[in-house]
């Protein structure tokens, strides 16, 4: 058997939130391990809450918060990159105005502050954490998610209530009918655009699907570049349904609603784990109708009793990333 190693590839991930940082940690390993040359997260930025929303409100900025977790999510497991990582992600206490500012976030600001270039800033902070990929906005204007619900708070269901935000689209009870982006139409972010055109393969999810995942499938230059670009397309889909977004929901629906946002998009593969995904033939009809193979793989962690919990493993997910970048 050749030990020769294929040829190293390209890898853009999109996303935001802590289901960015799990597929960013996977892919990270894979950059270590020589699977990878270059690894790129394009990042949602429509956060409005926390320490995130106080400085987007303060300084009129992109919400650093995504941001700053991606970049953590690719620092390195020498002493250097734990260390970075882990002061990145220190988050103040106390009963002052720092209250629940994270330091990340502070110094990305800082440094789009001196720079006047957001995209040139987080190469600096990537570059202090010794981060290994790249870490981009998805567009360079700050937004709000809005999106329609049907029966808020036990409302009638006939009718509809606009929620706006961020946060609040992501914890509203009720069954959302429709998402989009305010301002609409933004300028996506040119090396954001770029890095999906050279990509060898282009990562959807695991996240909030819409409040992380769809968002990107809304800037008209990532939606195009997607439908453009030669890289295979991998949709990784969550361990279960979302409280507030899409609780109830199937793996099939899930892709679904990406299609319903970009009728022209391809998918290549779809991850899924066996044990979260209920009816697997349904799945499975559900990924051939889009042109693409059905990977089934355990890549949830146990919760201790051998279940799976809600959670992506980091190892898990790298090995059943370099097995489908590999070839399987």
């Amino acid at each position: 058997m050749s030990d020769v190693r294929p040829t190293a590839q390209s890898a853009v991930a999109l996303g935001g939130g802590h289901g960015l940082h799990a597929s960013l940690s996977a892919l990270r390993r894979l950059h270590d391990d020589l699977t990878l040359d270059q690894v790129t997260a394009v990042v949602t930025v429509a956060d409005n809450g926390g320490s995130s929303g106080r400085l987007r409100g303060e300084f009129g900025v992109l919400p650093p918060g995504d941001l700053r977790m991606a970049l953590a999510a690719l620092c390195g497991e020498d002493e250097w990159g734990r260390t970075w990582a882990d002061v990145v992600q220190h988050r103040f206490a106390g009963d002052g105005e720092m209250n629940g500012h994270v330091i990340g976030n502070l110094l990305i600001v800082g440094l789009w502050e001196q720079l006047g270039d957001h995209v040139r800033a987080l190469d600096w902070v990537g570059r202090l954490l010794g981060a290994r990929g790249r870490v981009l906005p998805m567009a360079l204007t700050p937004m709000d998610i809005t999106a329609e619900f049907r029966g808020v708070d036990g409302a009638d269901r006939s009718t509809t209530t606009t929620v706006r935000g961020q946060v609040e689209v992501a914890t509203t009870a009720g069954e959302i009918v429709s998402v989009a982006l305010d301002p609409a139409d933004p300028v996506g972010c040119p090396e954001a655009v770029e890095a999906i055109l050279r990509a060898d393969w282009v990562v959807l999810g695991p996240g909030s699907w819409f409040s992380s995942v769809i968002p990107h499938l809304l800037v008209p230059d990532l939606r195009r570049a997607l439908a453009k670009t030669s890289a295979r397309r991998l949709v990784v889909l969550n361990l279960e349904g979302q409280q507030g977004e899409t609780q109830d929901w199937g793996p099939d629906d899930h892709l679904r609603a990406l299609l319903a946002y970009a009728p022209e998009l391809r998918v290549d593969r779809v991850l899924a784990d066996p044990r979260t995904v209920g009816d697997v033939g349904v799945l499975h009809d559900a990924v051939s109708a889009l042109g693409g193979g059905l990977t089934l793989a355990e890549v949830a962690e146990d919760d201790g009793s051998g279940a799976p919990a809600p959670r992506h493993d980091h190892e898990l997910l790298a090995a059943a990333y370099r097995s489908i970048f590999e070839g399987e």
